[in-house]
């Protein structure tokens, strides 16, 4: 027999992507996977919350080249409670026991076994299993994923504010790890007022970086300077942003950390980084291709580093960040009905910050 905490019902309520380009349905009379059917190493999680990522809306559209298989439960951050256990999972070494409160995370497993792996990119492994495109993701009461890469989710952290950190935190944690810079650069940050854009300016001034944020709007502008950017400039304003851009950071940024979609954004960073610059990309659109020509490639000795998702060890450093009350999540919570017109503001640019659904 599977551990189990409590009764589990047979039926839930979940958002399944049914046909590409179509509203999600929302099905209360979806089956719950049953302890019994849990592999060893599975575990079925009770959904407390989970948040709505510009991936979701690449899922229900079907427009990158990863495709999920439908019908599929959508989503792929989310926190909830242990309620299961698949049967002979080897509990001595088990990193999970029944009621922990952890989060689930885009990657929901990867092999530990190939060279990708060994080498500690583990986003890269052939074998790899993915949340909300390749298996049922978090819109759902239940879940079932991995003792072994599932988060613990810190005593000082709501579920609520954990959510944002699982992806998008996490991305843009990993992407300022790899953008070749000092404590006291200049970073540009495109898309600063988002989801991933928010979190990634508060993460790069803890890490002593001087942020220029990008985006548009003045609620965002108030925003992204109360989270401890020096400058912000609005794409829709500003009538020349490369130059706006290296004026003030006297002579372009070090770096810049893209998490806006479109290839436009990352065509602008080329021409504002200083010499020797790294751009890092972390923002998709649909599947956009970026003009790069060998004059700022070359001339400018540029690096273009791309950079998605983090370790397991990334996560839990975020999220200590969070527990500490050097990061702060900025988040408005939606019942999990109003899941496509979240996928609309989300289109057309307004929200600010993360949503997250409540179940």
């Amino acid at each position: 027999m599977s551990s189990t905490l409590g009764s589990i019902p047979t039926t839930q309520r979940a958002a399944q992507i049914r046909e590409f380009g179509k509203p999600l349905v929302v099905d209360s009379n979806l089956p719950v996977p049953s302890p019994e059917s849990l592999a060893p190493g599975e575990c079925l999680v009770k959904m407390e919350c989970a948040g709505v990522c510009q991936s979701d809306l690449h899922a229900r559209n079907g427009d990158w080249t990863l495709k999920p298989k439908l019908p599929l439960i959508c989503g792929h951050e989310g926190v909830g409670r242990v309620v299961a256990i698949g049967k002979d999972t080897y509990q001595a070494e088990c990193a999970v026991r029944l009621g922990d409160r952890v989060g689930i995370k885009w990657m929901a497993r990867a092999c530990l076994r190939c060279e990708w792996c060994r080498k500690g990119d583990e986003a890269c492994c052939p074998s790899r299993k993915v949340h909300g495109f390749g298996i049922n993701g978090t819109f759902a009461e239940y879940t079932v994923t991995y003792i072994d890469y599932v988060t613990p989710i810190p005593a000082e952290v709501s579920s609520e504010e954990a959510v944002p950190i699982l992806c998008a935190g996490l991305t843009v944690y990993k992407g300022l790890k790899q953008c070749n810079v000092h404590i006291g650069d200049w970073i540009a940050i495109p898309g600063a007022g988002g989801g991933l854009g928010h979190l990634a300016v508060q993460y790069a001034v803890n890490m002593g970086l001087r942020v220029i944020a990008i985006d548009a709007g003045d609620a965002k502008r108030d925003f992204c300077l109360s989270l401890g950017a020096e400058h912000f400039i609005d794409f829709r304003e500003s009538i020349d942003l490369v130059q706006d851009v290296i004026e003030a950071t006297d002579g372009g940024p070090h770096a810049a950390l893209v998490t806006a979609g479109g290839s436009f954004p990352y065509e602008q960073a080329l021409v504002y980084l200083r010499p020797s610059g790294t751009l890092v990309a972390v923002g998709q659109g649909s599947d956009d291709a970026i003009k790069a020509p060998f004059a700022l490639l070359v001339g400018k000795r540029l690096k273009i580093v791309g950079s998605a998702l983090g370790t397991r060890q990334d996560a839990i450093e975020a999220l200590d960040l969070v527990a500490r009350g050097k990061v702060v999540t900025q988040y408005t919570t939606r019942p999990l009905e109003d899941v496509d017109s979240v996928f609309e503001d989300l289109a057309a640019g307004k929200v600010t910050g993360r949503v997250v659904l409540q179940f």
